[in-house]
Formats: structure tokens, sequence, C-alpha cells
């Protein structure tokens, strides 16, 4: 589903992040929109992952019409911007730095909680029994393999001497990781979009 809302850009959104104490960060977001676009429950409503952002019951407490229409106008200017990155297959993880050894664990548990609680969370969009081919939920599975990777690396005690190798490993994760991505919206969801688009002509 699009709206044809324009994205008002990382910076000002962070500011509404902040505004509406959202827990989330932008990049788990924006990874939860691409799992959530790309999901194979077809009930799943924009608003339904808007909502997922916060602890239930601590939903923002929307004032007046136009405040609602003015928060949801952001959100779905965002999906928006990832629907058309979706459509280009450019969906990827966030490039972070790793400097040092206390970055690099902050980094894997990071990005473990952007693909499980972003990507993978939208993916199944609150269900666990969905149909989906064999060879998609075994890239599914594949995706969850790989946050093991991120979250052993993290839990090592890391010497100084291993420290290029290990950030060796985790750019060569993230590619696997971002790899298996286009290829589940190369032969999954994009096609999907095209019989949707197709139906809808029809």
């Amino acid at each position: 589903m699009q709206s044809q809302n324009k994205y008002i850009g990382d910076d000002k959104f962070k500011k509404m992040l902040e505004h509406y104490n959202c827990p989330a960060n932008i990049n788990l977001i924006k990874l939860r929109f691409a799992g959530a676009i790309s999901s194979p429950n077809l009930n799943l409503r924009p608003t339904d992952v808007i909502s997922s952002l916060w602890p239930k019951g601590q939903e923002p407490r929307l004032q007046t019409k136009e405040e609602a229409e003015l928060f949801f106008k952001f959100f779905m200017g965002l999906w928006d911007d990832i629907f058309d990155q979706i459509k280009l297959n450019k969906i990827s993880l966030p490039i972070e730095k790793i400097k040092t050894i206390s970055d690099l664990k902050t980094f894997c548990s990071t990005r473990c909680e952007q693909i499980e609680a972003g990507y993978l969370e939208g993916f199944w969009g609150g269900l666990d029994n969905l149909k989906i081919p064999a060879f998609i939920a075994q890239i599914i599975d594949s995706i969850s393999d790989l946050c093991d990777i991120y979250r052993q690396l993290g839990n090592r005690d890391i010497k100084d001497s291993e420290f290029d190798n290990v950030v060796k490993t985790i750019l060569h994760t993230d590619k696997m990781v971002n790899r298996s991505i286009a290829f589940i919206t190369e032969n999954y969801v994009l096609p999907r979009f095209s019989e949707q688009a197709n139906t809808i002509k029809n």
C-alpha cells in the first residue's frame, strides 16, 4: 500500500521519533517497514506496523485530528520511500563504522535487533503460520542463522590482534544478509507486486 506522501528526511524524522518517545530507532523502523511491505500477510496495514513501534498501551496520544493526520503523513512518507526502494531492490543494512572493540560489540547487538525486530518481524507481520514458498522460507531461516553470527561475535572476548579479522567477518555477514533480502525481493516480492498490478488492471 502506498500513499504518495513525501518523506521528510532522516533528521526531521529522528526529531519526530524523539518527540513521541519512540523506543525504535530510525534504522530499525526502515527495516521493519521493508519487511512489512514484503510480507506475505496481505492483511497487514501500515497503521498496524506503526503502532507496533511502541509497547502495547504506550502508543502516542494524538490530541487533535490535525496532529493525527500529520503523524501518519510523516510515517507514510517513510513507508512510501521504503516501498520505492523495494521496487528498485535497493534495501540494505545501514552502514555503521566499527573503530573499537566496544563499537564492535554494540554493532553486533544493534545489527541483531535491526534484522530480527526489524526486517524479520515486519516480514512475518505478527503471524507465524503464513504460507510461503519453501525456498523463501529457507532464505528467511538463513537470515535468522546469520543473526547468530553477530550474536556469537558480540559475545566473544576479542583480542586486539583479532579485531580486523572479526570486522571482516561482520562485513561479510552483512553482505550475505543483504544478498538474502535482495533475493527475496527479486524472486518473491516483486513478482507479487506485478501480479497485484495486473489484477488491478483487469
